[in-house]
């Protein structure tokens, strides 16, 4: 695909990239389209992750892993996107689930923790989003109260990505009067916790080769299970949230490279009325901006990884990444099964696939809405200090 803009990779990114590319081709799009069929979770592609050291690739090599940047993260999630989207999802999920004992654990959690994904592929899940909290995380209900030397967490949870295939879950539970977005903290809880289930796999319209679930609670935990310090667990969740917007971002970019591939290469063969589609000026404009707005959603998203390796601040950028990317992934998905007509709407065929598993990157990691209340809120700021410093 030579027609759109490609990131110039460092030397550890572009084999990154490569194995990821290789791995894909060879172990997961040959069986994306059976996992999606029978809504199974591919266990078979654990141990090649792990042994390709993919799924603790961002853990720094003090604790095991590879200590890949944000870059490399992204060029594998979107190649893996573009061959079995499910596949991606479970690796966004492993990063959103480790990322804030990357930020802010102990070391001994660090050293548990981000040890036991890098080594043994031991996957760490988010647990903040509950029924009636998943835009708003200020407004969940669970709760932690002191007991003894530790705590009692009890609550839902939902949503939760790789939720049956967790070893350990980061809880985000008040430990404060209910109005303060300062009393959340958040909380390591292993599974085999007695008081916690996991249970209600939800059946899914896409990446149905991931299990997601909700969480029961009514556990109590050491002391040293909290996460960073006391009333920080808002603030860690939206941190490690800006991180994941990026990644999903490049999940986006992959599927939506699987469905205009597939577009491009029909266009070029189908003939209709004596001549290929794609001299059609309808479906020549179509896939026209489909490389456009792909081109430009690799751009932002690439540009935000680099931007976080270089420890600037992405929370507008990252925003800016998941809203262009995740809407341009809709447009060009949707164009896609237009071009390709019938064959696009119906299995297995691919582009068909894309349709379902594209709508979850506008909606997971914060919404569409969420990040132009994001981007608002900048314009704002940014217009309110340009004022005061004409002053």
């Amino acid at each position: 695909m030579n027609e759109l803009w490609h990131p110039q990779l460092g030397e550890s990114e572009s084999r990154w990239q490569q194995q990821a590319q290789a791995l894909t081709a060879q172990a997961f799009a040959p069986l994306a389209e059976a996992i999606d069929r029978d809504q199974r979770y591919p266990v078979e592609h654990l141990p090649r992750l792990l042994e390709a050291k993919i799924s603790g690739m961002f853990v720094p090599k003090a604790y095991g892993g590879e200590g890949a940047s944000l870059t490399a993260v992204v060029a594998v999630v979107e190649a893996v996107a573009q061959g079995c989207a499910s596949t991606s999802a479970i690796l966004a999920a492993l990063a959103l689930g480790a990322f804030p004992i990357l930020l802010a654990g102990s070391e001994a959690q660090k050293q548990a923790l981000l040890g036991g994904l890098a080594r043994r592929g031991e996957a760490v899940n988010f647990a903040l989003s509950e029924r009636e909290a998943g835009s708003d995380p200020s407004a969940i209900q669970a709760t932690a109260v002191r007991e003894g030397d530790g705590w009692r967490i009890r609550g839902e949870k939902c949503w939760l990505g790789n939720g049956g295939h967790s070893q350990h879950f980061i809880v985000f539970a008040r430990t404060g009067d209910m109005a303060a977005r300062k009393a959340i903290s958040a909380f390591v809880v292993p599974r085999d916790t007695e008081g916690l289930v996991v249970d209600f796999y939800e059946d899914k319209m896409g990446i149905r080769g991931t299990t997601t679930t909700n969480l029961r609670l009514d556990v109590w935990v050491p002391a040293d299970s909290i996460v960073g310090a006391e009333g920080d667990g808002l603030k860690l969740a939206l941190a490690t949230l800006t991180v994941g917007r990026v990644v999903v971002a490049a999940q986006a970019n992959g599927i939506a490279l699987c469905a205009y591939d597939a577009a491009r290469r029909y266009a070029v063969t189908r003939k209709t009325f004596g001549h290929t589609l794609i001299d059609h000026q309808g479906v020549g404009f179509k896939l026209a901006d489909a490389a456009m707005h792909l081109s430009a959603a690799r751009m932002f998203t690439y540009e935000a990884a680099r931007a976080y390796d270089e420890g600037k601040d992405i929370g507008t950028l990252g925003a800016m990444a998941k809203l262009y990317a995740s809407e341009a992934s809709h447009d060009v998905v949707d164009d896609a099964v237009q071009i390709l007509g019938g064959r696009g709407y119906v299995k297995p065929n691919v582009v068909e696939r894309c349709y379902r598993d594209q709508r979850i990157v506008e909606i997971y990691e914060g919404t569409s809405e969420i990040q132009r209340i994001v981007l608002a809120r900048a314009v704002r700021k940014g217009a309110l200090a340009d004022i005061e410093a004409a002053q």
